[in-house]
């Protein structure tokens, strides 16, 4: 893979690019151990974030020992990143402490009333179940499979999987995208068609009813009931639906899901981002604080795709390297090595698991992308 050459400058450019043609430019200041920063990041998630009980506080150094059920399957992510990235048995050591502690958390199963939150949980299943072939992450993310079906309905919005149990007309971004992700998985492991199927019936289901096709926005959700439509845009709506048409590009060869994968990702960071700085907007605390690392991890993805367009890779390895270097030289509180919610603002006081996560989730990225291109 041949490098990217960045011109370098005073100031990080002032503008968002819309035309995929347009390249971000800007200063990488000084050179970055990407590996050396990946492990003092998510080191750091876990010394101030893992409970010995088997899952992941909500706060750091101990401030909030709650638990949520879907931030801890993007904590548990992180470590496996790190796992493939040095093959440290430091990191496979968590594996089935976390597997075992957050069923406990959540009430002896691994069911939920959220469906968003069971997919994200059974996409880490099935990352533990590549990193180890050990059969019982795999039966966990076909259980969990299973229940997730149920959410689909044609009701309500024609099809689509619900967002909750108790509210079958909330038809979201956020339970489709990762159920398309994780069917198609499903399929690339076990070669089973009904997942293929469930994996293209729900993508055209929210390419139909939640992508603009014109922008590239991916759209919050459609309330089935008025078949009012929610047009907020969101980086980690825009993550999942890259991330499944991407998947599916690799299952079925066609051209159409990886150009709405690029159309996408221009979309989020020509729209979605702080015009300043040229990096992806701070949006928010609490939940909101991990959407962001959620785009990046599905957006890497992308960028490996050796058919990307060079143009739309040149401009997306760009805005990549300009994030993570904004996070790690600007957004680190460097005594500690965690993380706020925007990736320029050391955070104030103690770090939520979503903001140390998500900026872990880039800095990860970022070093698979420095091996990548060497």
């Amino acid at each position: 893979m041949r490098k990217i050459l960045l011109l370098t400058i005073l100031s990080i450019c002032l503008f968002s690019c819309d035309n995929y043609e347009d390249v971000y430019i800007y200063d990488e200041g000084q050179e970055t151990n990407w590996d050396e920063a990946a492990n003092l990041a998510t080191d750091a998630l876990i010394k101030d974030f893992w409970n010995e009980a088997g899952y992941f506080n909500y706060g750091s150094n101990g401030y909030d020992e709650g638990f949520q059920y879907w931030p801890n399957a993007h904590a548990m992510d992180v470590l496996v990143d790190a796992f493939e990235r040095t093959k440290d048995s430091k990191y496979s050591a968590y594996f089935d402490k976390w597997f075992a502690g957050i069923k406990v958390k959540n009430g002896g199963s691994y069911f939920n009333e959220f469906y968003d939150d069971m997919e994200w949980n059974g996409l880490t299943f099935l990352r533990l179940y590549n990193a180890t072939n050990d059969e019982k992450y795999l039966t966990a993310a076909k259980e969990v499979w299973a229940d997730i079906a149920k959410g689909w309905n044609e009701e309500y919005a024609g099809g689509g999987v619900a967002w909750r149990k108790s509210e079958p007309y909330s038809k979201n971004a956020c339970s489709n995208g990762p159920a398309s992700i994780m069917a198609a998985r499903l399929y690339n492991i076990t070669k089973d068609e009904a997942y293929k199927e469930w994996a293209l019936k729900i993508y055209e289901w929210e390419k139909n009813m939640l992508f603009e096709r014109g922008t590239g926005a991916i759209y919050d959700n459609i309330d089935g009931r008025t078949d009012a439509i929610n047009d907020v845009n969101l980086t980690y709506n825009q993550g999942t639906f890259v991330g499944a048409a991407v998947e599916l590009y690799k299952i079925t060869g066609d051209e159409a899901y990886l150009n709405d994968a690029q159309k996408a990702s221009n979309f989020t960071i020509s729209k979605l981002i702080d015009t300043s700085n040229n990096i992806l907007r701070n949006e928010g605390t609490g939940d909101n604080a991990l959407f962001k690392g959620i785009f990046i991890r599905y957006f890497y993805k992308l960028i490996q795709e050796e058919n990307l367009n060079e143009a739309y890779k040149t401009k997306f390895i760009s805005f990549l390297k300009n994030n993570a270097t904004s996070v790690w030289t600007k957004g680190c509180f460097t005594e500690v090595y965690l993380f706020g919610p925007a990736w320029n603002e050391i955070p104030v006081g103690e770090s939520q698991l979503t903001a140390q996560a998500s900026a872990c989730m880039l800095i990860e990225a970022r070093a698979a992308l420095a091996e990548y291109l060497k």
